[in-house]
């Protein structure tokens, strides 16, 4: 039987045990330790995501067993209300999805109540359900967080890096997680932007196998305080997708611009009185004329020749003679 007579202490702390009965008797406890990292965040979004958004935050709550949520916020509401929503939830840390014209999403990644915070344009995304990659890891295990050497090269990236770090991060002995590490989180800066992946760490031979969630965050400004305040850092490099459409569209009208003047060119060419050109000296170089013969008015008709005749004759003999042979006269 369990033994009873422990101090109440070990007997709350005990999480499995083991009992070995050969040859004597062996109680094997094993104690967890105390959740002191109280990180908590809250992921949630506002009116007018499309389906693929809401797979995604889906993928990123189970992704994180530390992460909680709420429900939509009003877009009529100021982004300060979510500092609000967090301190109701009991939340210090916070992934918000703002959507913009049912086209546009954008992410705040924010330390609630003093900032800083960073606001991203999301794109390329692939939640779980769309890639059906062959990687499969446990829930709520806690991951490896990866970052590219770049992070430590650039002040804003290395803000980034602690921010991510305190956001992906599953605290050590929360109470939802589970004491293994079985995939990496990944974030790789290519093309002036952060490339999001998770993978499966695959024990046999340490290689790694996508689980999925992808996307991409192309870095937009960094704030001084929680979803507003002075800004810290503002990309130089990005270009609003309102921008990106607005070009698209004045690339397509010049380039119709330019069929229209080529089709009126063409119908003025057209129009216009082609002029009869003189006659040209060289036109006559290669023509050579035939022999003159003298024009003789025949008046009697042609004698016939004698050696049809004499052909005839000869064809008339041969047939006699070769009759006779058949005959046998001859």
């Amino acid at each position: 039987p369990f033994p009873t007579s422990l101090p109440k202490e070990i007997l709350a702390a005990v999480t499995r045990v083991e009992i070995d009965v050969f040859f004597n008797f062996h109680v094997l406890f094993v104690f967890q330790g105390k959740w002191k990292n109280k990180e908590r965040v809250l992921v949630f979004s506002s009116r007018g995501i499309n389906f693929r958004t809401r797979h995604l935050m889906q993928d990123l709550k189970t992704m994180m067993p530390h992460s909680k949520a709420d429900t939509k916020m009003d877009r009529k509401d100021k982004l300060f209300v979510v500092n609000e929503v967090c301190e109701i939830k009991n939340c210090n840390k916070c992934i918000f999805f703002e959507a913009k014209k049912n086209m546009d999403l954008y992410m705040w990644v924010s330390n609630v109540p003093h900032g800083p915070s960073a606001k991203f344009l999301v794109q390329n995304v692939h939640t779980l359900a769309e890639l059906k990659m062959t990687g499969n890891c446990l829930k709520g295990s806690r991951p490896l967080l990866s970052f590219d050497p770049k992070f430590d090269k650039e002040p804003h990236y290395a803000l980034l890096k602690e921010l991510f770090t305190q956001t992906f991060s599953t605290p050590q002995y929360h109470p939802k997680s589970q004491p293994f590490v079985d995939h990496v989180l990944t974030f790789t800066i290519a093309d002036k932007r952060i490339w999001f992946r998770n993978y499966q760490i695959i024990e046999e031979d340490a290689s790694l196998v996508e689980i999925g969630p992808r996307f991409v965050l192309n870095l937009i400004k960094i704030f001084q305080g929680s979803f507003g305040g002075p800004t810290l850092y503002e990309n130089p490099h990005f270009q609003s997708p309102n921008m990106c459409r607005r070009l698209m569209r004045m690339e397509k009208a010049a380039r119709q611009k330019e069929r229209q003047m080529v089709k009126e060119i063409r119908l003025e060419k057209r129009k216009e009185v082609k002029e009869v050109l003189t006659e040209d000296v060289t036109d006559d170089v290669f023509v050579t004329p035939a022999e003159e013969k003298p024009k003789e008015v025949e008046h009697e008709a042609p004698r016939p020749s004698k050696s049809k005749k004499k052909k005839k004759l000869k064809l008339t003999e041969l047939k006699k003679r070769t009759l006779l042979k058949r005959k046998g006269l001859r």
